[in-house]
């Protein structure tokens, strides 16, 4: 492991939000995000993935940073309602929503101007399709589009989480306070500037990261957690160290850290890894 100079603190593991955070706007992993990772991980470092979608959505991009199918190598997903071993797709632990209370969720937002998603481990099922919703999924990950505003089709199946998209923030924000007693037993939460996401109550990046830890024996104060927006917060106040993007959510930024110097465009992760693995630190860290 690396010793850090400015935290005294060896860092064994980098959790890493995927949208608006390792990826650029293109959907992919820039190159010296790659060659960062792969020199934390010859130094011991584990790189873990923490991300709102689900496992069957970042193949791709754990293959860009080579850890696809890895042993000892680990996913985050559904914000938190799984964990999953790289190597063989290997489920530790998971965490799904009461039917009764999804179902409830979906049926009151048919009154509202939403695009609707539901995670099952494998499938998102899409309602409402829009052109924006579109455009911002493509690449992201597979969905399959249905035609009516219901997820009675999935009873008896575990739902991971559900969420709403719209792009106005008073929108998503009256949502949640019009949903409050039916989301009495969820954790809400708003993802890249476009969702409000309900997930059982508890479970939450954050969550996922001292599981994770445990399992692995690591002490949570030894973990750097990098995120950009809402969801990524509890996982940025449980790290040892918690690193909010350039770009990221205004609202994050007075709980991190500290706060990149470069965007999800300029390969922020870069920028993590050489200061907080290898050192290469000023007296501008710090605010």
């Amino acid at each position: 492991m690396c010793y850090n100079r400015a935290m005294e603190r060896i860092y064994k593991i980098i959790a890493c939000d995927l949208d608006e955070t390792l990826l650029n706007s293109e959907r992919k992993v820039s190159a010296k995000n790659a060659e960062a990772i792969q020199r934390a991980r010859a130094a011991g470092v584990r790189f873990v993935l923490a991300t709102g979608r689900g496992y069957k959505s970042v193949e791709g991009t754990l293959r860009e940073i080579g850890l696809w199918n890895e042993a000892g190598e680990y996913v985050i997903s559904f914000n938190g309602g799984a964990i999953t071993e790289n190597a063989g797709e290997r489920l530790l632990h998971f965490d799904s929503l009461d039917f009764g209370t999804a179902k409830a969720l979906v049926d009151k937002a048919k009154d509202y101007d939403v695009c609707m998603h539901a995670y099952t481990k494998d499938t998102v099922y899409v309602y409402n399709f829009t052109k924006s919703e579109r455009d911002y999924v493509a690449g992201r990950m597979n969905v399959v589009e249905i035609g009516e505003m219901s997820i009675d089709f999935l009873k008896g199946q575990d739902i991971v989480k559900v969420l709403f998209m719209n792009e106005s923030e008073a929108y998503r924000l009256q949502m949640k306070r019009d949903f409050a007693e039916i989301a009495d037993g969820c954790e809400v939460s708003f993802s890249s500037n476009r969702y409000i996401e309900f997930n059982k109550r508890g479970v939450d990046k954050g969550r996922g990261l001292a599981i994770l830890s445990e399992k692995l024996g690591v002490d949570i104060a030894d973990t750097i957690a990098i995120g950009d927006n809402f969801n990524d917060l509890s996982m940025i106040k449980a790290a040892g160290l918690g690193v909010g993007v350039a770009n990221s959510a205004e609202g994050i930024k007075p709980h991190c850290d500290y706060i990149t110097r470069t965007t999800n465009d300029e390969s922020a992760i870069d920028e993590v890894i050489d200061r907080f693995i290898f050192g290469a630190l000023d007296a501008e860290i710090f605010f």
